[in-house]
């Protein structure tokens, strides 16, 4: 369990943690100059049950938010530390408000400094801590009077935080995720970033990424909850000392350590934003924040995805645009602040990782993000199957969700894509209909273009996904694919008698002395004074029939030469040392040149009846034999 210890400065949290834990966490020399936290610091109590707590304690001087906020990520519990002489102060506020932003749902109240104040004064503290927690999530927090000095009250909050760890929430499963909160160098262990796992597991020896940078580094060792570990688990404080030549100034504070799998970074991100009901200022479109997630602190701007300004105490659905990219998942947790840093504005939890730059208040959108909003990973990929855009990119939804594995909701799975089963039964029959239509229309044509059937899907598909359907029906045998056309199963091409006589004049061309180096399309075109398009129809016609075969782009050649082909194939093979031939024996027994050979021997490698080794071929004889008892050739197409 990790606390975090927090409260106006000079409230005595560092004392506490000392008499807590034993520990100073002021590690700074002017930390202990000027009796002052500047950044968060770290102590470690191993409890009766063998477990360890760990506490974060975060300097409480309005100067050292942004070390607060650092020291905030990750934690279990807030252990909110009251002075007694002083009461609630502007602090006390903000510490409490920045860990309610982040989710924080257990607490502890420690009023210190006890032995300062009478009994009439601590009533009125008490009344003050019950008025401040009053509606919040941590409205039933216990509160329990200490001193330092006296040692009063410190066993019971021993036994407060050993109950709450006794009831730990479950560690979040997945892919590792790591949030960095220092990085420096170490005489014998080289790089070591210290920080939370926030997600998973991590082990000696793993790959992990840091991100966003992108650089993969090796788990050297680790140094769990202040003890030497070889696997550091979901919750729990640790030092990573990484392996190979990672330089300390390769990580900052706010990177991330995470499986390689998560890597992507974005500089754009949708979210749910609540504005604190203590702002004194609505928050507009495009206004200047600084950003905070993890340790990381980055200004942005915040574009509202709603008309009008959000007021104190509402929430929204914005779009934050920042000046660098972030590591960060759906579902974590920020905070923003003022621009210059003087306040605390509002917080919330990452919607989508990948919105649209453009049209991001479009209705049908805002749709989208609703669905995408819901915390239940099933519920929310359901709804987004459900409505527009009617398909997911399954590995993004798993990549941006940090999760090991997809949800099993109802859907089409279509490769990379995830479709609704309503939707695809849609899409799937818009596509059909869209190629039995070609056909009635273009009987003497092959099929319509992957471009031509997209334009009329119901709903309408961008490139990838579409690509995704297409394939999908393929592998069913809804459709068939040839070059760049589909067309249904049972389609043949149909020539008419003009059709008819046309091949008749080519064919000619393509045999004879010209069977083994038949003229490209282009030129057999000209040859016959006709369009090298009509030509092109009548001739993928007939490879269909089983006369010819394309054997390269625009080169055809007849089913009788290729026959013929496979005989010289076999006597090469036979031939040649260990059974091995090249294009150049086939060229000098064609006598049509290295090119024209070439494209010869890759069509039957396409068959699988030749293949290569390295600049030779060897023969597949069952395949070649079972060619040669064919009435026909394969309908062969240029890959």
């Amino acid at each position: 369990m990790i606390v975090g210890v927090a409260g106006h400065i000079d409230h005595g949290k560092t004392a506490l943690v000392r008499a807590l834990t034993g520990v100073d966490a002021d590690r700074l020399p002017e930390e202990k100059q000027r009796g002052i936290s500047i950044d968060i610091g770290f102590a470690y109590l191993k409890r009766p049950d063998g477990g360890v707590t760990g506490f974060v304690d975060m300097p409480g001087h309005e100067r050292f938010m942004r070390n607060m906020l650092a020291g905030a990520a990750g934690i279990d519990l807030l252990l909110l530390v009251i002075a007694a002489d002083d009461g609630v102060m502007p602090q006390t506020r903000e510490h409490l408000a920045v860990t309610e932003l982040l989710g924080v749902t257990r607490a502890v109240v420690a009023i210190s400094k006890c032995d300062l104040a009478d009994e009439a004064r601590l009533a009125t503290v008490r009344e003050e801590v019950r008025a401040l927690l009053a509606g919040s999530a941590l409205g039933v927090a216990p509160i329990v009077e200490v001193s330092t000095r006296t040692g009063h009250g410190v066993g019971a909050l021993h036994a407060l935080l050993g109950e709450a760890a006794a009831h730990e929430l479950a560690p979040r499963v997945g892919p590792a995720r790591f949030a960095i909160d220092r990085a420096f160098s170490l005489a014998g262990a080289g790089t070591v970033v210290t920080g939370v796992v926030v997600q998973g597991t991590i082990k000696v020896g793993d790959m992990l990424a840091i991100s966003p940078a992108g650089r993969e580094v090796r788990v050297r060792s680790l140094h769990i909850q202040n003890r030497p570990g070889e696997m550091a688990r979901a919750g729990e404080r640790c030092g990573v000392a990484l392996g190979g030549r990672t330089p300390a100034d390769a990580v900052v504070r706010g990177d991330w350590l995470v499986d390689p799998a998560l890597h992507a970074p974005t500089g754009r991100i949708d979210a749910s934003l609540c504005l604190l009901a203590t702002e004194e200022r609505p928050l507009r479109h495009w206004s200047p924040v600084r950003f905070h997630h993890g340790a990381a602190e980055i200004a942005g701007r915040v574009a509202l995805l709603q008309d009008a300004p959000l007021q104190p105490g509402e929430s929204g659905l914005v779009q934050l645009v920042l000046d660098r990219p972030v590591a960060a998942a759906v579902g974590d947790r920020f905070v923003i602040r003022a621009a210059n840093g003087e306040c605390t504005r509002g917080g919330g939890w990452i919607v989508d990782l990948r919105p649209p730059q453009r049209r991001r208040k479009q209705p049908r959108r805002l749709q989208q993000i609703e669905a995408m909003a819901l915390p239940d990973d099933d519920a929310s990929l359901a709804a987004q199957l459900a409505r527009w855009p009617w398909y997911v990119d399954s590995g993004a939804f798993r990549r941006d969700r940090a999760l090991a594995a997809l949800p099993a909701v109802a859907a089409v799975n279509s490769g990379r894509f995830l479709f609704g089963e309503a939707a695809w039964a849609g899409l799937a029959s818009s596509a059909l209909a869209a190629v039995t239509a070609f056909h009635e229309r273009h009987p003497r044509l092959l099929g319509p273009s992957a471009k031509r059937i997209r334009e009329t899907l119901d709903p309408p598909l961008p490139d990838a996904p579409a690509a995704a359907l297409f394939d999908a029906l393929v592998e069913r045998g809804a459709f068939v694919r040839e070059g760049g056309a589909y067309r249904l199963p049972g389609h043949r091409l149909g020539l008419d008698r003009s059709d008819e006589q046309l091949w008749r004049r080519a064919a000619p061309l393509l045999g004879g002395e010209a069977r083994f180096r038949p003229p490209l399309l282009a030129e057999l075109a000209l040859m016959l004074a006709v369009r090298e398009f009509d030509l092109g129809r009548v001739l993928r016609a007939k490879v269909h029939e089983g006369a010819l075969a394309e054997v390269a782009e625009g080169r055809f050649v007849l089913a009788d030469a290729l026959r013929e082909t496979a005989i010289i194939l076999a006597e090469l093979a036979e031939q040649g040392e260990n059974r091995l031939f090249g294009a150049a024996d086939l060229r000098d027994r064609l006598g049509n040149g290295r090119k024209v050979a070439i494209q010869i021997l890759e069509y039957f490698d396409r068959q699988q009846i030749t293949a290569r080794r390295g600049e030779m071929r060897t023969l597949d004889s069952a395949r070649l034999a079972r060619y040669r008892e064919r009435k026909g050739t394969p309908a062969g197409q240029a890959s």
